[in-house]
């Protein structure tokens, strides 16, 4: 269900605001930062350092426009009604994020873990069940919320690993595992989050070393593969 556009209009850029500014100081004030605690508690699904922080900035251009858009007043209903749909999600996970941030940096991982979990799992929940079809009027929701999604599905295997798996390499069981997750993850998906999955085993592949960087690598090409099939199957909005 979703909220009131004048709710919206203040409640979504000061959480967006609030994540914004939490990462900043947790990236470049704060001791420990992201990065020494990334660097202390390194495990099976540590990405490469900076492909969240990457990712993240990108997006920031679509959370941008989209808090935009809200307060244009030349904005059709569909755009709108998606809009509005979306948008306590989109306050619940910047929130969540930086909550995240501030349990990660005092390295209290299981705390993180549940900020980190409650994000991911209300981004695949929307998307999967109350993203309307992708259409000109709906494209920009879609987009953040898609994308808002697979980076929280790499959130939440880092920090997973991080709070509990911290230097134990990846049995013979989790390296199927990971694949047969990802390739049903990008079977279940359109080629927008599919994509996004092969970004996330691609970080995930930098990040590690050895025989587990190989298959990681393998997984991320396979994904990255049948996503571009996927896209070049749709119509421009599908």
């Amino acid at each position: 269900m979703g909220i009131s556009l004048s709710t919206a209009r203040w409640a979504a850029p000061a959480a967006y605001g609030i994540n914004f500014v939490a990462q900043i100081i947790g990236m470049k004030y704060m001791k420990p930062n992201m990065l020494d605690i990334h660097n202390l508690r390194y495990a099976a699904f540590s990405p490469y350092a900076f492909a969240i922080p990457l990712f993240f900035s990108g997006q920031q251009l679509l959370q941008c426009t989209w808090i935009y858009r809200l307060w244009k007043r030349d904005v059709g209903a569909p755009e709108r009604q998606a809009a509005l749909e979306y948008a306590p999600t989109f306050i619940l996970g910047n929130l969540c994020i930086a909550a995240w941030l501030v349990f990660w940096n005092k390295n209290q991982l299981a705390a993180s873990q549940v900020f980190v979990t409650i994000n991911s799992l209300a981004q695949v929940y929307h998307c999967a069940f109350k993203l309307p079809k992708r259409t000109q009027a709906t494209n920009l929701t879609y987009w953040t919320a898609k994308t808002f999604a697979g980076i929280g599905l790499l959130d939440f295997v880092h920090n997973l690993s991080a709070a509990f798996f911290t230097n134990i390499p990846p049995s013979p069981l989790i390296k199927l595992t990971t694949g047969l997750l990802a390739f049903a993850g990008v079977a279940a998906s359109d080629w927008i989050l599919g994509a996004c999955i092969a970004y996330d085993l691609a970080a995930l592949a930098v990040g590690q070393e050895g025989q587990w960087r190989a298959w990681l690598g393998l997984y991320a090409a396979g994904a990255a593969v049948w996503s571009a099939i996927k896209r070049r199957g749709v119509g421009a909005y599908s």
